[in-house]
């Protein structure tokens, strides 16, 4: 199904479809720091996108001409390589975005995005964002933070490919998450399933199931159920 036109997915008239616009826009931070009136004319610009769990939202090949932003849900990011093989690239939660190069000229998506599990998305076309450049310049260096981070994000991902092997690459992303964790026990849940892990880190699911029994065995951490991590050891994972 081609689903990179947001008319086909455009519900009915739904008065709570307004509130979630201006939601979306408070929640995205390349706007969030307009005020108020600057946001709700923002959000009349926006039209409002459902798509049930692994319901592909574009795929690579298609036309980009929209702004996409995450309300509700979560929806993943990927490519596929020459022999077919899933590459992970990131996970977008309420509050981000994606399809921003179509905001500069028109391009053609060199990606997948798919929703996870029930998503909502407010979209903008790419010529009303356009004209809200024009009027509201510091969104232009909003979203040039945006792209800086996800650079960022992307070398280090490509450092770490090509500097560690796999067990480095798994333990230092466990590190990350349990740094990143509020719970005081250092106990993380991985934010997607084992696959697209194995796909985020450029190994196998069975490689990386057989590496975080090794790291259980040795002490390091414990496992609770699919997804559920307690680092218990961190200062040995870091030498790793």
């Amino acid at each position: 199904m081609n689903s990179s036109s947001c008319g086909h997915h455009d519900p009915d008239p739904n008065p709570n479809d307004k509130e979630m616009q201006k939601l979306c826009i408070s929640l995205v931070p390349i706007f969030n720091h307009l005020q108020p009136e600057e946001m709700r004319e923002i959000a009349t610009t926006t039209k409002s996108a459902r798509y049930e769990r692994n319901e592909q939202i574009y795929g690579a090949g298609e036309h980009s001409a929209h702004l996409f932003i995450v309300h509700r849900g979560r929806v993943k990011i990927y490519r596929l390589s020459e022999s077919g093989k899933e590459q992970f690239i990131r996970i977008l939660e309420p509050g981000d975005f994606m399809g921003e190069l179509a905001l500069f000229s028109e391009t053609i998506h060199d990606c997948y995005a798919v929703a996870m599990e029930k998503t909502e998305l407010c979209t903008i076309q790419r010529s009303d964002l356009q004209a809200l450049l024009m009027k509201y310049p510091a969104i232009s260096y909003k979203i040039i933070e945006e792209f800086s981070r996800r650079l960022e994000q992307t070398e280090k991902q490509m450092s770490s490919l090509t500097s560690e092997d796999t067990e480095g690459r798994i333990a230092t992303y466990l590190i990350e998450l349990a740094k990143a964790s509020s719970e005081d026990n250092l106990r993380i849940t991985l934010p997607m399933t084992k696959k697209d892990l194995a796909s985020y880190l450029g190994t196998t699911p069975e490689t990386l199931s057989r590496k975080l029994a090794e790291f259980e065995g040795r002490g390091l951490i414990e496992q609770n159920g699919q997804r559920g991590i307690t680092v218990l050891n961190i200062e040995a994972l870091e030498e790793i």
